[in-house]
């Protein structure tokens, strides 16, 4: 008979303090998260790089993916590959001097294979538990595909794909060119990992 022991908020705490890697807490379960594809890295930082730009001189703070974010709802703490906030950010403070942000607004994740089916669900049920979240963003690293999820109200998102046969699309208020998401991406360095 197999026996899972799940850990206390203040032991997952202990643990990702004394981790050399990201440890999410899944409702007493922690789960390390593994490295990313460089074909993920090189959208994240694209990403990073168009986001910061367009966010610089307003109230927006964007956030990579060492933010650790708490997610109430659905008792877990993640690590999205980006986050943005326009009010003044709020934190829980963590004993150990890791603070979880409580008020993400914006969520990018960029898809891999192995966790493309979590982010396209349970992970976004999750994020619909956060009051403040209102747009979720998935990018895809197999083809030129972004995601836009944005909460219409309560109980309705609204949810368009962008497409290589699309220009622009807005996270937030920022307006980004497709191509420039996948800069210097060789979706054929994919199939040769493959």
């Amino acid at each position: 008979m197999l026996v899972e022991t799940l850990v206390s908020k203040e032991e997952y705490f202990d643990l990702l303090i004394k981790s050399d890697e990201k440890l999410e807490y899944h409702d007493g379960e922690v789960v390390a998260m593994a490295g990313a594809q460089p074909i993920h890295n090189l959208i994240c930082k694209n990403l990073l790089f168009l986001i910061e730009s367009c966010l610089r001189k307003g109230n927006c703070l964007l956030f990579p993916s060492d933010q650790l974010i708490k997610i109430e709802g659905c008792n877990k703490y993640s690590y999205p590959d980006l986050v943005i906030v326009c009010q003044e950010p709020i934190y829980e403070k963590s004993p150990n001097g890791l603070d979880a942000l409580l008020n993400p607004e914006i969520i990018i994740e960029i898809l891999s294979d192995s966790t493309e089916l979590y982010d396209r669900s349970t992970k976004f049920e999750c994020y619909k538990t956060i009051d403040t979240f209102k747009e979720y963003i998935l990018v895809s690293t197999d083809k030129k595909q972004v995601e836009v999820h944005r909460k219409h109200n309560e109980n309705e998102w609204l949810h368009r794909t962008f497409t290589d046969k699309d220009k622009t699309l807005k996270i937030g208020n920022c307006e980004i060119e497709l191509e420039d998401i996948y800069r210097k991406v060789g979706f054929e360095q994919k199939a040769i990992l493959a």
